[in-house]
């Protein structure tokens, strides 16, 4: 049942039942297939959560760049450095689209994409727990784009039939951006998987390091773990169709067997194939340390978040420019 007073409508009988009758017409919508548009109605939480959602993918686009970024005047050759460049464009170039299809949510609240930038560098936003770690061996660079990439493809289309329109055809563009950098990275990978000892040996260390972090990647299981249904919300909103230990287990349904097949292991003795059950078994990782890295404890994070609150103040005259024009006009 839609709680009018929760999300603010009027308090008198005749507000409770439009409030009332507009959410049953925005579900049969969803249910329907329809796709809900900017200037539609919404539930409030449905508009908050996606605020929450679509401004951390954003803004973990943005900083995703970052680990790669190291790289590029690092890569190898020239062909992985034009590469990988094109990858990091790619990356900013999907942040500044998700942060705008966020912005057009926060009108109502007289917010912007200035504010969501500026809830990074304070903490009150969250970004990807992969996006914190160290890249130190050209060995990273493969994997952020074989692994963490991949696992972001997994993770996105699951959303790509997201009830939200506008989210749905911002990750139509960039989920097919996502298989060149994931073919990027796989070609990097084969690469060392082919070459000599020492780059078969960081490889394998490249892959022991990240592998936590890809577990940790899809989050936590179960809102028993979380303290959080937001879960469940994505899902009653058809934003999302899979839990995150079914996004998990695809994860690993599909990429397990490569990484056997280039004879390469993870670190967990554990792993196997439940064949009764149907999924893999695994150690689950450290979930308190995964609370760490995303308030911004992780080895990268500081570093980092650094970087873009220099970029953000050195171009905060550009901002202050449009800003008149505009005003001007």
């Amino acid at each position: 049942m839609y709680n009018y007073l929760e999300y603010g409508s009027s308090g008198d009988s005749r507000g409770v039942v439009e409030d009332q009758e507009k959410y049953d017409q925005f579900m049969a919508r969803i249910e329907a297939g329809e796709k809900i548009e900017a200037d539609d109605w919404m539930p409030e939480d449905y508009r908050q959560g996606l605020i929450k959602l679509i401004s951390m993918h954003g803004i973990s686009e943005i900083m995703g760049a970052l680990p790669e970024k190291e790289w590029t005047p690092k890569a190898p050759t020239l062909k992985r450095k034009l590469g990988i460049m094109a990858k990091v464009q790619d990356e900013m170039g999907h942040g500044q689209l998700l942060l705008r299809v966020a912005e057009d949510l926060m009108k109502p609240y007289g917010k912007d994409r200035g504010d969501i930038i500026e809830d990074m560098l304070s903490g009150d936003l969250k970004f990807h727990n992969v996006f914190h770690m160290p890249t130190k061996t050209w060995a990273d660079a493969g994997m952020v784009g074989w692994l963490v990439d991949g696992a972001a493809i997994i993770s996105q289309t699951n959303m790509l039939d997201a009830s939200y329109g506008p989210y749905q055809r911002a990750l139509q563009r960039i989920c097919q951006e996502e298989v060149f950098h994931a073919q990027h990275g796989e070609a990097i990978i084969m690469a060392l998987a082919e070459g000599t000892d020492y780059q078969r040996e960081i490889l394998q260390e490249s892959l022991n390091r990240w592998w936590p972090s890809l577990l940790m990647f899809f989050g936590p299981a179960s809102a028993e773990t979380t303290g959080s249904s937001k879960q469940d919300i994505m899902i009653k909103y058809k934003i999302r169709k899979s839990s995150n230990e079914e996004l998990r287990q695809a994860f690993l349904d599909k990429y397990l067997p490569r990484v056997f097949s280039l004879d390469l292991t993870v670190p967990d003795e554990t792993v196997h194939y439940d064949e009764e059950k149907e999924q893999w078994v695994y150690q689950q990782p450290d979930w308190n340390e995964f609370k760490q890295i995303i308030k911004n404890k992780g080895p990268r994070s500081k570093e980092r978040l650094r970087l873009r609150e220099i970029a953000y103040e050195n171009n905060r005259w550009v901002r202050q420019a449009l800003a008149a024009d505009k005003v001007g006009s």
